[in-house]
């Protein structure tokens, strides 16, 4: 594995993002080649709609994308330039994995996103084949769903769920998996019952394998892959590997979904790769681990097939990505400074002093080697650390005490104190830079004036990125074990993707989370996530209330007072020492990821089951003995947004965050 410079990861995510697949142009001549092809798709579908072929000339090279959804607006842009890339690259012909649209709409919405995927694809010179992802067939919005969601649509614009075809000496199969249950028209990549093939798609594999049983390869293509188990568990993708290892000449398996890479094989002789993305939304950028954006080159020869990941100016093999490996990467990410103890003091009048004592243990099987400095952007603060490189070893803890100290100045901005601590992971044959973790000192304050929350204008926070949102601290917040309720008050300038609201999950405790446009509660109860979900979409630009209860039995979610999904769980709050973000959602290392787009108001946790029925919202709350946490958002101390409950905690602004009025 290289490790990119940064120029090369700029180089990288511009070609990269060239892989959005869809079809749009299959039937036009490739550089003016007249070649027709000696055969046609094969599908059981009964759709008008054809696929003409890649042009059939000599021995030849193709090219992957993988996804390009929840990268909303950016991906398209990157797409452009992509496809600019790609014809440079001057591949046979391009093959994808799904998820071509943002999709998670209704009809119009959909159209239009087609349309300009379609606009910016049809600049490819060469010919390329879609997959039907999930973003492409889910269908979202209010009312009841058209039959088969955008199935309809699909194959009117894009061609067949499932084809195949031949070029040269291989062949390539494309299946469909997000067929769900037809009789109750459900959708859904996470229980087992809605991820079978259905004897129609089988029936076809069977046919498309014996037609190209005559051929040196066969190339499999699907948008799950569901081989990884996991949330795949259920499904009959066993009865579909069996057909593949009967045929004898598959060669390779693609697929894409899960935003990273990784390789399972082989098994029974066959390839299993799973893309990460070419303008989709990645979880964190770290090219050395598979998380970045790329395109897989696949050279086919008689006797052998080559395959390779391209980010620009460097060629990674997928083959290092076991699941193994990325166990290693996944627990190096979440290792972060624990505070053993914390001395510093803020008086009313700005001085501040005091001392912050950290641990660092390295749970992972290989060296990590650590660089904390002190962030320059507080500079009202002075610290006894300089540049601190140090290596932990595997097992190892490492203590690091900082002293601090603030002279009041009413000319000097009140800011957080932040330590930088980066990581660099010595794997076995690179060094793979990890994303930072920025750590705010906690600051206690002086005591408030009675009066300080009334008499103010009614403010809320607004949030554009991951730097404009409220941070709490776990420590602060003091939220028991048993029944609890979280309200908020929220309007959302844009609805695509998936978006924290308020948020302190990660495989553990609880949130307001909107995917597509459509808000959920979680609670992680027992192991596992009980989740109640809306079924219709958020109006944009609109004020509304969201409710949370778990009452010990049961997780139901309320929309604007009124009860709008139930989920039966019980059992103990998984627990864990991130923070709690108002405008985003914590990743494994306590930094904010997926941010919510708009405003949020009138944040309230409280102990036990505070509405047992539909009631009407209150626009402004008040607290009572069960209120945890009240945050009106009306004021602020410096960089602070303080709490209007017994347990005066206290909320830490983003460097962009800004305070705007309600209404």
């Amino acid at each position: 594995m290289n490790r990119l410079s940064p120029y090369l990861k700029m180089a990288a995510w511009v070609l990269l993002v060239l892989s959005v697949p869809t079809v749009a142009n299959a039937h036009e001549g490739a550089h003016g080649h007249s070649h027709e092809p000696s055969h046609s798709p094969f599908t059981t579908r009964n759709v008008s709609r054809t696929l003409p072929l890649a042009s059939d000339e000599e021995a030849f090279h193709f090219v992957i994308f993988g996804d390009r959804t929840s990268g909303v607006p950016a991906g398209l842009k990157v797409l452009e330039q992509a496809v600019a890339d790609t014809n440079l690259l001057d591949p046979d012909l391009v093959m994808t994995v799904g998820d071509l649209v943002q999709g998670y709409n209704e009809t119009p919405k959909w159209m239009t996103e087609m349309q300009e995927y379609r606009d910016i694809m049809e600049r490819l010179k060469m010919k390329w084949f879609p997959v039907a992802g999930n973003h492409d067939v889910y269908w979202r919005g209010n009312g009841e769903a058209p039959q088969g969601q955008h199935e309809s649509n699909y194959e009117k614009h894009f061609g067949p769920l499932w084809y195949s075809f031949r070029h040269k000496n291989a062949g390539f199969v494309v299946l469909y998996s997000d067929e769900g249950d037809p009789v109750t028209n459900e959708k859904s990549f996470s229980e087992g019952r809605l991820q079978m093939m259905s004897n129609e798609q089988l029936s076809f594999l069977k046919q498309a394998l014996d037609s190209h049983k005559d051929l040196d390869h066969v190339f499999v293509f699907l948008h799950h892959p569901r081989w990884i188990g996991g949330g795949y568990t259920g499904s009959n993708w066993d009865v579909v590997h069996d057909m593949l290892r009967e045929a004898g000449n598959v060669t390779a398996v693609f697929a894409g979904h899960i935003h990273h890479m990784r390789f399972d094989g082989p098994k029974d002789g066959i390839a299993y790769y799973a893309l990460a993305t070419t303008g989709g939304h990645l979880q964190a950028e770290i090219p050395g681990a598979g998380y970045l954006h790329h395109l897989n080159i696949v050279s086919v020869r008689p006797d052998s097939v080559t395959v390779s990941a391209l980010p620009i100016g460097a060629v990674i093999d997928p083959t290092d990505f076991t699941p193994e490996f990325l166990a290693e990467i996944d627990n190096a990410r979440g290792i972060r400074p624990k505070q053993v103890s914390n001395t510093v003091q803020l008086d009313v009048d700005g001085n501040g002093s005091g001392a912050v004592v950290y641990e660092l243990t390295n749970s992972s099987p290989r060296s990590i080697d650590f660089t904390v400095s002190f962030d320059p952007a507080t500079r009202d603060w002075l610290t006894s650390l300089d540049h601190d490189h140090f290596t932990v070893e595997p097992g190892e803890t490492k203590r690091l005490e900082i002293a601090l100290k603030r002279f009041a100045d009413p000319n000097a901005q009140l800011t957080v104190p932040r330590m930088i601590f980066e990581k660099e992971y010595l794997g076995e044959s690179a060094r793979i830079s990890l994303p930072a973790t920025s750590m705010p000192v906690s600051l206690a304050l002086a005591a408030l004036p009675a009066d300080y929350f009334s008499g103010e204008e009614n403010h809320c926070l607004k949030v554009t990125d991951g730097q404009s949102t409220l941070r709490i601290e776990s420590s602060e917040l003091a939220l028991p074990d048993g029944p609890f309720t979280l309200e908020a008050w929220i309007s959302a300038d844009q609805l695509a993707g998936e978006q924290g609201i308020v948020a302190k999950m990660h495989n553990s405790e609880f949130a307001f989370f909107m995917k597509e446009g459509v808000p959920q509660f979680n609670v992680h109860l027992n192991g596992r996530y009980v989740t109640a979900r809306a079924t219709d979409l958020l109006t944009a630009n609109r004020w509304t209330h969201l409710a949370g209860v778990y009452d010990g039995s049961e997780v139901r979610f309320y929309v604007d007072g009124k009860m709008v999904a139930s989920k039966a769980g019980s059992g103990k709050r998984t627990t864990n020492r991130l923070p709690l973000y108002i405008g985003a959602d914590p990743g494994k290392g306590g930094e904010a990821t997926r941010p919510f787009n708009g405003k949020i108001d009138e944040v309230k946790i409280s102990k036990g089951e505070l509405y047992q029925a539909d009631f009407t919202p209150a626009r402004r709350s008040s607290p009572t003995d069960e209120t945890i946490m009240l945050l009106h958002f009306d004021r602020k101390i410096g960089p602070f947004v303080l709490d209007h409950s017994s347990s005066a905690l206290k909320g830490t602004l983003g460097v962009n965050a800004e305070l705007v009025p309600s209404f």
